[in-house]
């Protein structure tokens, strides 16, 4: 990945480059409709949704969509596999009513929801949930943009620091086991 930062800071009349690295920074984490999302994590929001009420496939959709705040939107064509995955393995009915499929947990699958030691993906506590890593870049950006705007030469020095460490402690966290 190059470095989209300027090579001499954000001083002086450099804002607009600053301003363009914010946004390529926010681009790279923002989620886009339909992205695919972690391995059992479909499996989970929906066991967790039809734990709620009996639904559609369309339901479940607009539902994960909205829970994610539209950060995830899983298609059609990962939804009705995985439904239909659940009602070979047990844990999802389906029932027709206006021509439509409408899935509940079973017995077997409301045991599987009560014995699931995971949250639904959806949820974010503290620094769980796989929206809360992006907001928090974005929200760092922002922060860092804010001082490159109004802040002096020594607190944009004293933030490029802070950035700096906080990078390597963000590697530092892929290098664990």
């Amino acid at each position: 990945m190059h470095n989209s930062f300027p090579a001499n800071g954000f001083m002086g009349n450099n804002l607009d480059g600053m301003w363009q690295a914010v946004e390529e920074f926010r681009s790279r984490f923002e989620k886009r409709s339909g992205t695919r999302a972690g391995r059992g994590e479909l499996r989970a929001a929906i066991l967790a949704l039809l734990a709620e009420r009996p639904m559609h496939g369309y339901q479940i959709i607009r539902e994960i969509e909205e829970r994610s705040g539209g950060s995830w939107k899983p298609s059609a064509g990962s939804v009705y596999p995985t439904l239909q995955l659940l009602a070979d393995e047990g844990f999802v009915s389906t029932e027709e009513s206006n021509g439509r499929k409408i899935y509940s947990l079973t017995e077997a699958g409301r045991e599987d929801v009560a014995s699931a030691e995971t949250a639904a993906p959806w949820e974010s506590t503290g620094t769980s949930g796989f929206a809360a890593l992006p907001k928090a870049g974005v929200e760092l950006a922002q922060a860092a943009a804010q001082v490159g705007r109004t802040g002096t030469p020594k607190q944009v020095q004293e933030a490029v620091t802070v950035l700096e460490e906080a990078r390597r402690r963000l590697y530092s966290i892929l290098a664990r086991d």
